[in-house]
């Protein structure tokens, strides 16, 4: 019996090591522009984007096609300013 045990565990640790990478945890992203207002300095002025900022253009960018499909936000999503703040924050910036 014990040495079922053993070895079950043993098949576990190995199929957890060789799915390793190719495991994902899901996270559903709720879509709100208004997270994104920690980047609006960056987007409207001078100033660079900060820390929170890029943590929130991470954690929105699944659902930058949807901002810049929608006409209230277009403009402010899709503007070479904010696709320059993207690009700082090593956030790929989608053809939608």
């Amino acid at each position: 019996m014990k040495c079922s045990h053993i070895h079950i565990a043993l098949y576990l640790v190995i199929l957890a090591v060789m799915l390793g990478g190719e495991v994902q945890v899901s996270r559903a992203v709720t879509c709100s522009v208004t997270e994104l207002s920690p980047c609006l300095p960056a987007i409207t002025g001078p100033t660079p984007p900060s820390a929170e900022c890029c943590s929130k253009l991470k954690e929105q960018s699944p659902c930058l096609c949807g901002y810049i499909k929608d006409p209230n936000f277009a403009q402010y999503v899709n503007s070479p300013k904010a696709q320059a703040v993207a690009k700082t924050c090593g956030v790929p910036f989608p053809k939608c």
